[in-house]
């Protein structure tokens, strides 16, 4: 495949085929990970879970959504979710600069636009979301303009499992204060108190 590794992840293979987009890629690395650390004889598969930030918290969604065996899942200021929210919100700059940059160098009419939005649906975690059977605790600063909140409650209202959300109403996308403690308490609530790193698959 080619193209850059240090941008265009969401447009890579965008012009190609859905099974070429390099995020899909991610999204099934996140499985196989979780798999293997299902398989190690010191952990109990039936007490994993996913947690991250920005492209971790998308990742996270797309871990619990495509390995139904992960239990719990706390996505943080999920990203990769509602491309087309982002774009009418004329927020498509910082970590979704490419989405303007692809239609600049390759659709500069945006003639081809509808089957970009449809060809970046196959990457788009609001979709996978139905999926997830995990209880999940997502963390959104209201204040975010990198992952605009209406984007990341795309995903989180088409979740059909036990749910929760923590708002930040003065954060942006940013450290959050206390968090670690409540996804340890989260954690714990959903796996039991024993609980360790080797339990948690996390992604950033």
């Amino acid at each position: 495949m080619a193209g850059t590794s240090l941008v265009g992840h969401i447009i890579r293979g965008l012009g190609v085929d859905p099974r070429e987009l390099l995020v899909r890629r991610h999204f099934l690395d996140t499985v196989h990970a979780a798999q293997i650390l299902m398989e190690r004889p010191e952990v109990d598969p039936a007490r994993v879970g996913a947690t991250g930030e920005s492209q971790g918290g998308g990742l996270t969604l797309a871990c619990a959504a495509l390995e139904p065996r992960i239990r719990a899942a706390v996505p943080v200021f999920p990203f990769l979710s509602d491309y087309r929210r982002v774009w009418d919100l004329d927020l498509a700059v910082n970590a979704y600069a490419e989405l303007r940059d692809y239609l600049r160098r390759f659709d500069p009419l945006h003639e081809s636009v509808e089957q970009m939005w449809l060809t970046l649906g196959y990457i788009d975690v609001q979709h996978l979301a139905p999926r997830v059977r995990a209880s999940v605790m997502m963390h959104t600063g209201l204040m975010d303009m990198i992952c605009p909140p209406s984007t990341q409650f795309a995903a989180y209202n088409k979740l059909p499992s036990e749910k929760q959300v923590t708002i930040y109403p003065d954060f942006e996308h940013e450290d959050l204060p206390g968090i670690g403690d409540r996804i340890l308490r989260f954690f714990v609530d959903q796996l039991g108190p024993s609980v360790g790193p080797d339990a948690l698959v996390e992604g950033r």
